[in-house]
């Protein structure tokens, strides 16, 4: 008689939007034992009882094994893993109530794509800063991963990343199954910033296109986009081949062509002559590229980095640029320069 399965890791997700739930979804059909923390009592109800979330993933049934509960304390109290997927902006004043209850072992790791306004702060660090942990306690998780089509099990890849190796690892092997790949690396700076920044470009992709701008024009700002994006990650420490691995170039490219994503479609309605505000409301998640914006911006010139597009964007964003007028000829400086 063989041994049974030894049980998976307890894991906690917080957050029960498209990405904490599809996450908590591959942790689950992974082997781990998952918790998400929903903040609305009803919605918890609906993912444990019902095994479903259909306020931002209809028509997809969750495992069997994954539960909900709103009381942040009973989802956090003994999990040795606690993944979070919240709003960046929101992130620091929730981990309050998350410090009290974390175990002193636990591994913490950020499904976030922000940066926080006003502190230019990655995720990661606010994570150490509040929460107390050193950096072998905290990970990061990115790669091109729109919600949906995993939660409907299309095959896809991620990188997890850790300053410490065995860290990564761990969430790595926590977080692969049939259809998830976790890939590991180091480079924690690198990885982080892939997922903010391509949110950036992903907004001057939908931009052009919806003003109507062909192929040539979104290929452009992509291609001209990643090059921002590497020179603004080196001149932060990032290793420069993370850009054109899964958590850059990969991110990249899902995220700016694909309807799915909430940031190419907030740019599509700046491009259609929608109001800032506008978009926000209509947005039925957060698009965190819409807040990251300014303080990346705000990060670059510490380092003098020059962001052409994403310095448009902004001013698509604060009503000075027309959108029309964001387009690759306008994003390059008076005189011819190397690709």
């Amino acid at each position: 008689m063989t041994d049974p399965t030894p049980p998976g890791p307890r894991v906690a997700v917080l957050g029960a939007g498209s990405w904490g739930t599809t996450f908590a979804k591959v942790l689950a059909d992974g082997g781990a034992d998952v918790t998400i923390w929903a903040r609305r009592p009803e919605l918890a109800e609906e993912i444990s009882r019902g095994k479903r979330n259909s306020d931002y993933l209809p028509g997809i049934n969750l495992p069997r094994t994954l539960k909900a509960d709103s009381r942040l304390g009973v989802v956090v109290a003994g999990a040795e893993q606690v993944y979070i997927s919240i709003p960046s902006q929101a992130l620091r004043a929730n981990l309050r109530d998350v410090a009290e209850h974390l175990d002193s072992q636990a591994i913490v790791v950020s499904l976030m794509k922000g940066v926080e306004a006003g502190t230019g702060s990655r995720m990661s660090e606010v994570l150490a800063g509040e929460l107390g942990l050193p950096g072998h306690r905290i990970a990061v998780a990115s790669g091109p991963n729109l919600a949906l089509e995993i939660a409907k099990e299309m095959p896809t890849a991620a990188v997890v990343a850790s300053e410490d190796l065995h860290t990564a690892q761990t969430i790595a092997a926590t977080a692969t199954n049939s259809y998830f790949r976790s890939f590991v690396n180091t480079d924690v700076i690198g990885t982080e910033f892939g997922g903010v920044l391509k949110n950036l470009i992903a907004l001057a992709i939908g931009i052009v296109d919806g003003v109507g701008y062909g192929e040539n024009t979104k290929a452009s700002i992509l291609t001209r986009g990643l090059a921002e994006m590497s020179a603004f990650a080196s001149a932060f420490g990032a290793q420069p081949e993370t850009m054109a691995g899964l958590a850059g170039l990969g991110d990249l490219i899902a995220t700016s062509e694909s309807p799915l994503s909430r940031n190419n479609r907030a740019g599509r309605l700046l491009g259609q002559g929608y109001a800032l505000a506008e978009v926000v409301a209509a947005m039925q998640q957060t698009a965190e590229g819409l807040s990251s914006v300014e303080p990346v911006l705000a990060l670059a010139r510490t380092r003098g980095v020059h962001m052409p597009i994403v310095e448009q964007v902004g001013q698509v964003l604060d009503g000075t640029l027309a959108p029309k007028d964001l387009a690759p000829h306008l994003t390059t400086d008076d005189l011819p320069q190397g690709e």
